[in-house]
């Protein structure tokens, strides 16, 4: 396999940091996923040191491409805010860091952005034309939105005020299991929270990710929208897949065919 078909992707949560190589053509993992512990406090030398080790396990060629989410806000490589990682993240740019400690330019988006991304160019919304938004339900709501194949980052669609409330704080997974509602139960506040998206939007169709979307038989069908509302194909693996395929196109422009 050519290395130009190969980039390497860096999912990086609260609990854990987790690398493989990926497969541009099929989206598929071209090596085993590694997982090392987050490290505590995770400010940035520290989390930069654990993707080093990552990096250097997988001995990666100067030119591959290597992308890296982070569960905050980025913008052309810098973090805006950080909740779920130390604090000292807020104005660091990627990049950078990166840079200065391997030598080697990395390409760093939202989390939910890359799982997004993955949807669309190998998962549930794959040959989807037009506008597609991803919704991963978790601890929050995460959220990507994507137009004919193009990314727009950074977008919050968890933080949408509806009916005076944070919507994630309404109809997240978390708040599901926290409340002890009926899927049923659920449903309606997920009724209430896609509706105002689509009306907001008119998206041609809702992909749902997130652990409980296993589970997406049990509230999907149970939700009246115009969109189509599917449940997402990648799962725990859309991250590192997403953040690669960017990394890529951010290096060279295009992906492979």
């Amino acid at each position: 396999m050519s290395n130009q078909n190969i980039a390497f992707g860096i999912d990086i949560g609260g609990s854990g940091i987790k690398g493989a190589l990926v497969d541009l053509r099929t989206g598929e993992f071209a090596s085993e996923r590694i997982r090392i512990p987050t490290p505590h406090p995770s400010t940035p030398d520290a989390v930069a040191a654990t993707c080093q080790e990552l990096i250097e396990h997988f001995d990666l060629p100067d030119d591959m491409p290597i992308g890296i989410t982070f569960p905050a806000p980025v913008v052309r490589d810098t973090v805006l805010f950080m909740a779920n990682l130390d604090p000292s993240w807020t104005g660091v740019n990627v990049n950078q860091l990166m840079w200065k400690r391997l030598g080697r330019k990395v390409h760093a988006t939202n989390d939910a952005d890359a799982a997004g991304y993955a949807e669309v160019l190998y998962g549930a919304a794959k040959e989807v034309s037009g506008t597609v938004i991803v919704t991963t339900l978790g601890t929050g709501i995460g959220s990507a939105i994507i137009f004919d194949g193009t990314l727009l980052p950074n977008t919050e669609l968890g933080h949408l005020e509806i009916d005076g409330k944070d919507a994630e704080s309404r109809a997240s997974a978390a708040q599901r299991e926290n409340r002890g509602w009926s899927f049923k139960q659920w449903a309606k506040r997920l009724q209430r929270y896609y509706s105002h998206v689509e009306m907001l939007f008119s998206p041609d169709l809702f992909v749902v990710g997130g652990g409980i979307s296993k589970k997406h038989q049990k509230y999907l069908p149970l939700l009246e929208l115009s969109t189509p509302i599917v449940p997402a194909k990648l799962r725990n693996t859309a991250g590192i897949v997403g953040v690669a395929a960017l990394a890529a196109r951010h290096q060279t422009g295009e992906l492979p065919n």
